[in-house]
C-alpha cells in the first residue's frame, strides 16, 4: 500500500453524488469514472491502513475495474458500481463514530465480531467495552517502544490480551473461537 498523505485524501462524505452523476452524463464518461475510481482507491488505502478488515473494499474495487477492463460491464454500469462503492465507503468512514469507538478500537471490535457469533445489542456493547478496555490496558502498560523485540514484553502483551478477553467475553465466545480471536488481535 502506498503511503497516503491526509492532505491528498478526498472526503467522500463531501461529494455530491447527484452532481457527480450529472457531470458524468454531460461530459467525458471515462474521465469522470476514472476520477471517481482514483478517489475511491485512495480512500480505501487509507481506511485499510487503519483497519485491515476493510481490505474487502479493495477487492471489490479491483473486481469492478477488472470487469470493466474485460468489457463485462459498460462505462455507465461501471460508474454506477463505483458510486455505490463510494457511498458504502462513506458509511464505513462514519461507522466508528456511530459505534462510539476510535479507529483503533474499531479495528479490535471488527476482529472480535467478524466472523463471530450472532449477538444481541447488549452483547455487542460488551464487545465494544472489551475492545476499549483492552486497547487502554495495552497502551497504558504493555505497548512500549520496540515491544516486539523482547520476549518478555511480547509475552506480557499476549497475556494481557488473553486475560482481558477471557474476563470480558468468555461467556459470548466458545473457547476455540476466543483463542483464535486472541491470536488475531496479537497479530494485529
Amino acid at each position: 500500500i502506498q503511503e497516503t498523505n491526509s492532505e491528498d485524501l478526498i472526503d467522500l462524505s463531501q461529494i455530491d453524488f447527484q452532481q457527480l452523476a450529472d457531470r458524468f452524463d454531460k461530459g467525458r464518461k471515462r474521465t469522470e469514472a476514472e476520477r471517481l475510481r482514483a478517489s475511491i482507491a485512495r480512500t480505501i488505502a487509507y481506511l485499510a491502513e487503519l483497519n485491515k478488515s476493510r481490505i474487502d473494499y479493495a477487492e471489490r474495487l479491483e473486481k469492478t475495474v477488472a470487469d470493466y477492463n474485460a468489457g463485462a460491464i459498460n462505462v455507465q454500469l461501471y460508474f454506477q458500481q463505483l458510486l455505490e462503492l463510494a457511498q458504502e465507503l462513506n458509511a464505513e468512514e462514519q461507522r466508528a463514530v456511530s459505534l462510539g469507538l476510535t479507529e483503533e478500537e474499531l479495528a479490535l471490535f471488527d476482529i472480535l465480531t467478524r466472523p463471530g457469533p450472532d449477538m444481541s445489542p447488549s452483547e455487542e456493547e460488551r464487545v465494544r467495552k472489551a475492545a476499549r478496555d483492552l486497547l487502554a490496558s495495552l497502551k497504558q502498560e504493555k505497548l512500549v517502544l520496540d515491544w516486539r523485540k523482547k520476549q518478555q514484553t511480547k509475552a506480557a502483551v499476549r497475556t494481557t490480551i488473553a486475560r482481558t478477553l477471557r474476563r470480558d467475553l468468555a461467556t459470548l465466545y466458545p473457547a476455540p473461537l476466543l483463542a483464535d480471536k486472541n491470536e488475531l488481535i496479537y497479530q494485529h
